[in-house]
């Protein structure tokens, strides 16, 4: 069952004029300035007493689960704000530790979701809360030993991205029972008993990135899938939606090979450059990772610019000049900075309000084209004052993103199943 939580127009991207932001948020729903907005505002936009928005917020009972839900929607639709310093000295919790596990590689992909998490962490660690950041080298290695040394450490809470969810969902389950709250970030552990998951809806995106390829190509055509690993949630499930989703707009078109390429860029760049070679009339290609600039370089050696058509996935500095000469026709993209900061808010306000999970939370994907794509926040590599990087030495830091906060909050879809 679909639950729409939030209601909010999703807006192309994220809009680098701070002044089409600032006239898009002046006034919210029921006419309340931004500005402006706290229970007491909440209440008459619900029409219910600031007692009912207090229990709503704090996850307390008193209250039925219809009137909790409608309230915590009318919050997240109002950019409500609650005021963390005053909560934590209420509470007396100064003392929370939160681990953090995401991968470094493919930085591309992950230098936003880091700065997402840490641009939100500034603003807990300053209450002191306590942030463990420790990047795993990629995804799904290592991820299982961070979690071990997080239980070890004591922490209350983890932000997790699981790159091989069999393997880590034990883990999960451990941490859990004894009161360790977990987070999923951009891909899931789905049958864990995590606390939630954060992240572009994975079957959604393949699903429209079928289509898209379906108007692409003509009638009969071949495509195929450029995946990084199979067993990897996220990636399957694109995948599964792509499959899914070309046949069945494009007559008589057929996936003629998925390919593993395990987020190595050199393996990419030679799977994709015998692929064009052995099938000499291949129409298309859909990247389901940020593994996307070996495959356009692979299709520039091939002379096959502009003849494969390409869909890739997210947006970074280094594909625009493939956006700008043909080569990728358009770009899924999941707004991992986005992804970032609301693993941190959630996983919070559960610690520090008691405030109740929604088990899945799913950003709506945008579509990167020519016409769009100056709209998207990512095409410039932000100079920020905190990189991702500083977490450990790495050479290369010229690409890391910077600390930009996005002003537009997202339409989330949030499935409870």
């Amino acid at each position: 069952m679909v639950e729409f939580q939030t209601y909010e127009m999703c807006h192309l991207g994220q809009m680098q004029d701070p002044g089409v932001i600032e006239r898009d948020n002046k006034l919210l729903p029921g006419g309340v300035m931004k500005n402006r907005v706290g229970i007491k505002q909440i209440a008459e936009v619900a029409n219910v007493s600031i007692g009912t928005v207090d229990r709503a917020l704090n996850g307390r009972s008193g209250i039925s689960q219809a009137t909790r839900q409608r309230v915590l929607r009318i919050a997240e639709e109002l950019l409500y704000q609650p005021n963390l310093a005053a909560r934590v000295l209420s509470k007396g919790r100064t003392d929370l530790r939160i681990g953090v596990c995401v991968p470094r590689e493919i930085h591309f992909y992950y230098d936003y979701l880091w700065e997402g998490i840490l641009s939100e962490a500034r603003r807990y660690s300053q209450m002191g809360v306590e942030f463990l950041n420790r990047p795993a080298p990629a995804l799904g290695e290592g991820d299982d030993e961070l979690l071990r040394g997080f239980l070890k450490d004591g922490v209350q809470g983890i932000i997790l991205t699981p790159g091989n969810p069999d393997a880590i969902t034990p883990l999960i389950n451990e941490a859990e029972e004894k009161n360790v709250r977990v987070v999923c970030v951009t891909t899931d552990a789905p049958f864990s008993k995590r606390s939630s998951i954060i992240g572009g809806e994975p079957k959604l995106a393949g699903a429209i990135a079928g289509e898209l390829m379906a108007k692409f190509v003509p009638p009969g055509a071949q495509v195929a899938i450029i995946t990084g690993q199979l067993y990897t949630e996220d990636q399957r499930k694109k995948t599964e939606g792509f499959s899914e989703s070309f046949p069945k707009y494009c007559e008589e078109g057929r996936i003629a090979a998925v390919v593993e390429a395990h987020e190595d860029e050199d393996e990419c760049f030679c799977k994709t450059f015998d692929l064009l070679g052995e099938v000499a009339d291949l129409a298309g290609i859909y990247v389901n990772t940020a593994n996307c600039l070996p495959v356009c370089r692979a299709i520039g050696a091939r002379r096959l610019a502009g003849k494969v058509k390409l869909i890739t996935s997210d947006l970074f500095p280094d594909l625009v000049p493939y956006f700008e000469k043909g080569t990728i026709s358009a770009s899924i993209h999941q707004r991992p900075h986005r992804q970032g900061q609301l693993a941190v808010r959630r996983l919070l306000d559960n610690l520090l309000q008691n405030t109740p999970f929604t088990k899945n939370n799913f950003l709506n994907p945008g579509v990167v084209l020519q016409s769009n794509i100056r709209f998207f926040r990512e095409i410039q590599r932000p100079q920020g004052e905190t990189s991702a990087w500083q977490l450990s030495p790495r050479p290369g830091l010229g690409n890391s993103p910077g600390s930009l906060l996005e002003n537009v909050d997202d339409f989330l879809l949030q499935h409870d199943r």
